[in-house]
């Protein structure tokens, strides 16, 4: 459904001397360098995929998504949205895809929300059936009556973004890309705008790409992760072979009629290499271990046999840690190089 071959962004950034005199020769002469915000991207997203597209502020995202939306032209390479190429066919991508971008509105400034969405299924030739039903589950999980007749620009960022999100599902796209559509949403709106796009992909089969740097967004709707750094993509794969490649694992249990917490920590600490133990809410105690040296099962299989244990589950890897160690590992590996 989505794919990027070789793609490749450049920008001219002008020089600017300093001074007056710096100013006026710039008049007559402009020096420049380029700058590659997207260097030799290739990917794959198959159809009805929830990728999470994440790197670092700076990495290149945002440009591959206005690549793949047709808001720009590469430098070299090729990307495809559902066969077309963006660029060269950006009414057919258009009425294909929905986007959301954080700092741009699709939606009217002067007028309501609910006057833009009339306007916008003109626009897309929305089916009365379709538009009926989408204003129905919009109306339920985003609030949108809500929003009353208050023009699109007196409204707070929360209520503008998840009026953004409703208007870019609103055709029925084959694929939307999100970027950061969280913003500025309260704890249970953002658990509103996550239920509404897992609904849409699984009962559409619409294919997702997501940018944000809210861990929340991206466990809770993707399935899949493309890691961006300078420009390249370091990693790909699903989210659960993403998290399989932390260095460490962790594992937390509550236990009674033992001994008291700092021997339990000493004694586990003896029994596991490797491992530290940190006691957490007074009452559990968090074990971290060498992911290569101990498995989970190992780790439980020792606290059943010393501990009568009350509680005892092992945690998913923090993503944010394995994330910081592929950035961390691409930059020192760029600075060893050089």
């Amino acid at each position: 459904m989505i794919a990027a071959e070789n793609l490749v962004k450049e920008f001219k950034v002008y020089q600017r001397k300093a001074g007056l005199m710096g100013s006026l020769s710039t008049l007559f002469s402009r020096e420049h360098r380029l700058v590659r915000a997207v260097s030799g991207v290739s990917f794959e997203i198959p159809s009805g995929a929830k990728a999470a597209y994440i790197g670092a502020n700076g990495a290149g995202k945002s440009t591959t998504v206005k690549l793949l939306t047709g808001i720009m032209r590469p430098t070299s390479g090729r990307c495809y949205v559902n066969g077309l190429e963006p660029y060269r066919e950006r009414r057919r991508n258009a009425a294909n895809i929905g986007v959301v971008f954080g700092q741009r509105s699709q939606l009217w400034w002067d007028l309501p929300v609910l006057d833009s969405f009339r306007i916008l299924r003109r626009i897309h030739e929305i089916p009365d059936a379709v538009y009926r039903r989408n204003m129905a589950l919009y109306r339920k999980l985003l609030d949108l009556d809500a929003l009353g007749n208050t023009p699109v620009r007196q409204l707070s960022l929360g209520q503008r973004m998840r009026a953004e999100v409703a208007a870019s599902l609103l055709h029925d796209p084959k694929a939307v890309f999100l970027d950061e559509p969280t913003v500025g949403l309260d704890l249970v709106l953002k658990e509103a705008v996550r239920e509404l796009i897992n609904h849409v992909s699984s009962e559409l089969g619409t294919t997702v790409m997501l940018t944000s740097h809210d861990m929340g967004d991206i466990t809770a709707i993707c399935d899949q992760v493309l890691v961006v750094n300078r420009g390249e993509v370091v990693h790909q794969s699903t989210m659960h072979d993403l998290l399989r490649t932390a260095e460490s694992r962790a594992v937390i249990f509550e236990y009674r009629n033992g001994p008291p917490t700092e021997q339990a920590v000493a004694l586990v600490q003896s029994r596991l290499d490797g491992a530290s133990a940190t006691v957490v809410d007074s009452v559990r105690i968090k074990v971290e271990y060498p992911a290569h040296r101990w498995s989970t099962r190992e780790v439980m299989s020792l606290l059943i046999a010393h501990f009568d244990l009350i509680d005892c589950f092992a945690p998913e890897p923090d993503l944010e840690m394995v994330l910081r160690r592929i950035y961390t590992g691409r930059a020192d590996g760029r600075r060893a190089s050089a």
